[in-house]
């Protein structure tokens, strides 16, 4: 059969499935839904090193052991933020207001995952939607759908063995486009839960169902004259480097305050950041990107001795990410884009203002509504950096991979980033159960109506006028005379 037809086809009988398996989980305690997700989490953590590992085998992205750690933060932290969520009956109540909240699941989810991060966004989904009593229909993307099916099986045949319905979590086998469309526009899903690329963010919000998508993070790391220099020079070059930098919080562009800018670059050297010749960037320019401005899949998570072999010059094997040294931002500087890889820009600017700017140009490039971070020691610069940047997550002295994800910061734990509106998303938190179920409220009258609202009031006099008998007769010749001639 057509691949695509096979495609379509497994969308369409998985989403009846889960259906059929969501109605059933609706009805779950409270007790019995944690019982499930504990159950999960625990298997999934266990699993870590191996699903890492055929995660990086399959896509050839990243580091097996920084995949490790990403599925045991899915497994773990994700887990523990939400343990103890309410998410089945009454959730909220106010005496004073006399309301009562009352959780209400979605549905079925479609969950599309990334090549980048498949088992751990994979293990993050499936937890948050069955705490929140939905069914998830995984939908991976066509590099990485062995691994997530392996996942999303592992945690299936957890959850049936703990009590949940067959069919609460599945994921498909037979990847197509044709295949996810049908999935994410099929009458029974009810919520897509969108993590990748632009065109996937763009493809989930134009299905005609309720999405949560996430775009791009061209994500600036500014270090100011304040900041506490070994530090940054430590967690920039060690966050760039984690699991190649495919995360999409990664550093993309340092912009250094001018005073401390060469130290900073020596204290970046010794942790292994090898800065390129002008030369040498224009070879990474012409193999990082196309000429439409998207990036090269096959530079996507690798080494910087991968890419530089790529790009035809020797870099040490002690180096960990390679430096570009920049001075533009926009289409005329392709290393200024957002680079899923071990490629960092290198910009200088005198004083936090100028810093700011900067910063400002980068995200409004390419990464809008997504992610800053701030070296400094400086409370004024750090808050003015909160209030000015137009973006929804600022990380303090922290690195943006594992910052913004929640595993170094008390921002919630997720792999699923918002934008907000500037971003092209519904919301820029990071979402998390809260964003998987409704909530009805049950309100009790506090006030009385006023005395107004019960009187009867004054019904104006609307004179009607019957149509003469001409007029009604000419109309049923006219509809007669079209019967007959349709009849005809």
């Amino acid at each position: 059969m057509d691949p695509d037809l096979l495609s379509i086809q497994e969308a369409r009988t998985l989403a009846t499935t889960a259906r059929d398996a969501q109605r059933i989980w609706a009805n779950a305690t409270q007790e019995q839904v944690d019982r499930v997700c504990a159950a999960m989490a625990d298997a999934a953590f266990r699993a870590a090193e191996r699903l890492g590992r055929m995660a990086a085998e399959e896509t050839g992205y990243g580091v097996p052991e920084h995949k490790k750690l990403k599925n045991e933060f899915s497994a773990r932290n994700v887990w523990e933020s939400i343990r103890d969520v309410k998410t089945v009956g009454v959730i909220e109540h106010d005496p004073a207001r006399k309301l009562y909240k009352i959780a209400w699941p979605m549905g079925v989810v479609a969950a599309l995952t990334p090549s980048t991060n498949p088992t751990s966004t994979t293990i993050f989904k499936t937890l948050i939607a069955v705490k929140a009593r939905n069914a998830i229909i995984v939908a991976p993307h066509p590099s990485a759908k062995k691994c997530c099916y392996e996942t999303a099986q592992l945690m299936a045949q957890v959850a049936v063995a703990n009590g949940a319905p067959p069919g609460l979590i599945s994921c498909m086998q037979h990847v197509s486009l044709q295949g996810t469309q049908e999935l994410m526009k099929h009458r029974y899903t009810a919520l897509i839960l969108a993590t990748g690329g632009s065109d996937m963010v763009r493809a989930a919000h134009s299905a005609g169902k309720p999405a949560y998508g996430v775009g791009p993070g061209n994500v600036p790391v500014y270090v100011d004259r304040s900041a506490d220099l070994e530090k940054a020079a430590r967690y920039i070059v060690g966050s760039k480097a984690f699991d190649f930098s495919v995360i999409c919080a990664t550093e993309q562009a340092v912009v250094a305050d001018r005073p401390i800018a060469r130290r900073l670059e020596q204290l970046m050297k010794l942790e292994g950041a090898h800065f390129v010749t002008e030369h040498e960037a224009e070879a990474l320019r012409k193999i990082l990107f196309r000429p439409d401005g998207a990036i090269n899949p096959a530079t996507v998570g690798k080494s910087p001795q991968y890419l530089a072999a790529m790009a035809g010059f020797p870099v040490p094997y002690t180096a960990r990410i390679l430096v570009a040294r920049l001075t533009r931002v926009g289409k005329d500087e392709p290393l200024s884009r957002e680079k899923l890889t071990t490629v960092l820009g290198w910009y200088e600017a005198d004083g936090w203002e100028a810093g700011c700017d900067r910063s400002i140009e980068l995200i409004q490039f390419g990464g809008r509504g997504h992610s800053q971070i701030i070296h400094a020691q400086d409370d004024k610069v750090i808050m003015a950096f909160g209030l000015e940047k137009p973006v929804f997550r600022i990380g303090v002295n922290t690195m943006g991979t594992l910052g913004a994800i929640g595993l170094t910061t008390g921002v919630m734990p997720s792999m699923t980033l918002g934008s907000g509106g500037i971003g092209g998303a519904i919301t820029g938190d990071n979402i998390t159960v809260h964003h998987l179920y409704n909530v009805k409220r049950l309100a009790y009258e506090t006030t009385p109506p006023p005395d107004s609202a019960l009187r009867p009031g004054t019904v104006p006099a609307t004179p009607v006028t019957a149509p003469d008998p001409q007029t009604i007769e000419k109309v049923v010749r006219e509809v007669v005379a079209e019967i007959l001639k349709m009849s005809s």
